[in-house]
């Protein structure tokens, strides 16, 4: 893999023996236009004069640069040879000065893969478009720097630019003399800061507040996204979260915002998410929705942006030592996204879809061989890349929901506070935290920190419940259980819940406690007396993070009630534990599949039912016997075909529903409807079938041989976009062929021409559950070119090539086996892909367990 990985033993030695005064960056990205001349990378000029002391004068240190060429470099005064000193990622420093003066004037090369300053040619109008991506380390690949979190300096940037273009940075800018000129930014970690630049649609506003001590603060606001996306861009409600959001943390943090301006770009072939670059926070364009989605779809651009918000204080202004407390601001602010949904916004449900969805991903993430602590220990850049996963955000955040419930929600925010203004603009580890929470909970934290935050794994609490001969409870525990890898067991703050059927089939709950569970077997006293229950929901309002198991009289509820169950976030609580039970192999998937069939469609919060769509799919890919396949894919397809044609016309439902059939439909009849849905030759009252629904309904006609090469040409003419281009991509690889697979094979194996995005639009084209016998000489071939793909390319696409071409459909023993000999056989191999290789190998056996399970309980 391109590039030196920097690890954390150098980057404390540096850190020792430097600090930074400043950075002056100056770009110049005209060259990003025009015509691109010669056969290497296309560039641009960076030169960057950096300043900072040295506490040994006469010492050795480093400066990170990767960059296809340096023209000149000089070090307090004294030109240096780049043929000497430069290898192509590191500029050696020797015999510092007190204090210090590097100037390096390279050119540096723009990115297609999203990392570094990336560009963008629009299909649709030929424009251009660059953002910069840096997080954990690219930074210097857009100009020479210490890249590192712990060596803060403020930034001043200038920019040259086309004269068409506007340039937006961390700082307020304006243009003269045709240079773009920003206000230096306060103290920040270089893979924060950020340039956007080109012919954008933008859109501002403003942000005003009167602060305690009766002062005025006003944020400008701005809001940008391509030109071609500015149609679709509802510019006022991202503004409305923005400003609820701002509202929201000023009530709770008492801190003001300290980066002045607050601009929000959202841009292509996006990576991530979102990145909290202080002052310009960009997302993924997909946030800008260019057809009918549901409102979970709003609800989580919501979260997104009130996420990237809370990193202005959980991250920017302070920030990690280093990226083993990566979880000191991703969890919080993971946690804050909810917190801040619920508090401020329309989103008031928003708890329970991180109950249902965000803890998902950690549950998954936790049970994986790679799991770590909350406090991860990353040796290198290579592994930050990594950790940025569902255990340093969702169990982080998980965690952070049972400590504000420990330690209350006042002392909670209130050590929040303190935190702001002890390390303002400064760097902070674990134990700097710990230390303003047990000054304002006055409770230890050291004991709880080290059974949530420093031990790793996920434990189950099942109900015990004993009744006495007149039906009441004579005894109810709950027992609590830890993988043999490993065994904590930790304190746990729950709530109980006792549900019972009423008199108009209800499942409601009419018992509930909390109490603190802790250990193998904990009695829960206040619950002695009560009416024998039909269900017990342990973790009832998702108080703690943990696996809900059932007894059998719960299960047995669920199986003929679940959808009786009043309260959406039991019941989502319940669907999760439900899921949960079906990849551990405890219960088959064709009883989730069925659980689905019969209740998912009075599911009532629409992120829960797209989420279950999305398991079920999942439970017929990976879990089912492949002997029932067939069976349960024309069972989902009935069943959505069916609540398809019942959902109210035009209502979110049945655009869900309508998702969901095309995902599942196999059968000539199903393709056939969604031909003619297309062709307008059938109709469903309501359904309107926009252009992101067609390319919806295209995908598994491609896949099934229904849509040829010309008829996904037609549609890309009919949506000639840059959204357009990624499905068509999507679509033409998913066709039924061998020539196909052997090209998309290759594009995105043996060839660096795609783009990120089309690279990911491929592999997700690839991989079709009812080509395996297509895909099978695939697994082969995969095992002998990762490592390659991983030394050439760089880790963005090397992670999606290892973990979206791993033969996983090729769900065998013999793939298992195959994965184990590659591991055997490669113990020198860089650790980040040896961990993607046993992640998915580690998925695969799971899939067998769950398909040996289901084939146990077929009856």
């Amino acid at each position: 893999m391109p590039g030196e990985n920097l690890s954390r033993d150098e980057a404390r030695e540096r850190a020792a023996l430097l600090s930074v005064d400043g950075y002056e960056v100056s770009l110049d990205v005209r060259s990003a236009v025009g015509e691109h001349a010669g056969s290497g990378p296309r560039t641009f000029r960076s030169v960057t004069t950096i300043r900072f002391r040295c506490n040994e004068p006469g010492a050795s240190s480093f400066a990170d640069l990767i960059a296809p060429s340096v023209t000149a470099l000089s070090l307090n005064g004294r030109d240096l040879d780049p043929s000497e000193v430069f290898d192509g990622s590191r500029i050696v420093l020797e015999d510092l000065a007190a204090d210090n003066e590097l100037v390096v004037d390279a050119r540096c090369a723009y990115s297609r893969t999203g990392e570094g300053l990336h560009r963008f040619v629009d299909p649709e109008d030929g424009e251009v478009y660059l953002y910069t991506q840096y997080e954990p380390a690219d930074a210097r690949r857009v100009f020479a720097d210490f890249e590192q979190p712990d060596l803060k300096a403020p930034f001043r940037f200038e920019v040259r630019a086309p004269e068409e273009w506007t340039v937006w940075s961390g700082g307020a800018g304006e243009r003269a003399d045709g240079v773009w000129r920003f206000a230096e930014t306060k103290p920040i970690s270089t893979y924060i800061t950020c340039v956007v630049a080109g012919p954008y649609h933008y859109v501002t506003d403003t942000y005003e507040r009167t602060l305690a001590d009766g002062t005025r603060l006003r944020v400008p606001l701005g809001a940008l996204c391509r030109k071609g996306l500015a149609p679709h861009f509802d510019a006022d409600d991202v503004f409305l979260i923005t400003k609820q959001g701002l509202d929201f943390f000023h009530d709770h943090f008492d801190y003001p915002y300290p980066f002045g301006k607050y601009d929000q770009a959202f841009v292509p072939e996006y990576n991530l998410g979102a990145m909290e670059n202080p002052g310009l926070v960009t997302f993924r364009e997909e946030y800008i929705f260019r057809g009918k989605v549901t409102r979970a779809s709003y609800e989580g651009r919501a979260n997104t942006i009130l996420h990237e918000m809370a990193h202005m204080w959980f991250g920017d202004l302070v920030t990690m030592e280093w990226w083993d407390d990566l979880w000191l601001k991703e969890s919080f602010a993971d946690y804050m996204g909810a917190f801040a949904n619920v508090g401020a916004t329309r989103f008031t449900d928003a708890w329970i879809t991180f109950a249902n969805r965000r803890k998902a991903w950690a549950y998954r993430a936790d049970q994986l061989p790679s799991t770590h602590p909350v406090t991860a220990d990353i040796r290198d850049l290579e592994d930050a890349k990594l950790n940025f996963d569902g255990i340093t955000y969702a169990k982080g955040a998980s965690v952070l929901k049972q400590l504000a419930a420990y330690v209350g929600q006042d002392a909670f925010l209130e050590g929040a506070r303190r935190y702001f203004k002890r390390h303002a603009y400064g760097n902070t580890r674990l134990g700097d935290l710990l230390s303003v929470l047990e000054e304002t909970s006055g409770r230890d934290m050291a004991a709880w920190a080290r059974s949530w935050l420093q031990t790793a794994g996920v434990n189950s609490l099942t109900p015990q419940v004993l009744l006495s001969a007149d039906g009441r409870i004579d005894e109810l525990a709950v027992v609590q259980e830890a993988a043999e890898s490993h065994p904590e067991l930790r304190p746990h703050r729950v709530a109980i819940g006792l549900y019972r059927r009423g008199a108009d089939g209800a499942l409601e709950r009419y018992a509930r406690t909390e109490t603190d569970v802790d250990g193998p077997r904990t009695v829960v006293a206040a619950l002695a007396g009560e009416q024998a229950p039909e269900l017990v929901l342990v973790n009832d309002d998702d108080l703690t993070y943990c696996k809900i198991r059932f007894d059998a009289t719960s299960l047995a509820t669920l199986r003929a009630a679940l959808g009786d169950m009043t309260d959406p976030l039991a019941r989502a609580l319940c669907w999760s534990a439900l899921w949960n039970m079906t990849r551990d192999a405890l219960l088959p998937a064709r009883d989730f599949v069925g659980l689905v069939l019969r209740f998912a469609g009075r599911e009532s919060d629409i992120g829960v039912l797209q989420m279950l769509h999305a398991w079920a799919v999942s439970a017929l890919t990976h879990y089912a016997a492949p002997d029932w396949r067939e069976t349960g894919g024309k069972l989902l397809a009935e069943g959505a075909l069916r609540e398809l044609r019942d959902a109210g016309p035009g209502s979110e439902q049945q655009l869900a529903w309508a998702r969901f059939f095309a995902a599942v439909a196999a059968g000539e009849p199903d393709l056939r409807l969604l031909r003619g849905l297309l062709e307008g030759t059938e109709k469903i009252e309501g359904l309107d079938v926009d252009q992101e629904l067609r390319w919806t309904f295209l995908e598994p006609l491609a896949a099934h041989g229904a849509a040829d090469e010309a008829a996904l040409a037609a549609e890309l003419a009919r949506d000639d976009t840059a959204s357009g281009k990624r499905h068509q991509v999507r679509c033409l690889a998913a066709r039924p062929s061998a020539a196909v697979k052997a090209q998309a094979w290759a594009q995105v194996v043996e060839s660096d021409a795609l783009s990120n995005a089309l690279v990911e639009a491929t592999i997700a084209g690839f991989a079709q559950p009812a080509q395996r016998e297509l895909l099978a000489p695939y697994a082969d071939k995969y095992f002998a070119v990762i490592e390659r793909v991983w030394r050439e390319r760089s880790i963005q696409i090397g992670m999606d090539v290892v973990r979206g071409l791993f033969p996983g459909l090729r769900d065998s023993p013999e793939t298992v086996a195959a994965a184990d000999a590659w591991l055997a056989a490669h113990e020198e191999a860089a650790p980040a892909l040896r961990r993607l290789v046993l992640e998915a190998r580690d998925d695969l056996a799971r899939a067998l367990r769950g398909q040996a399970c289901d084939a146990g309980g077929a009856g």
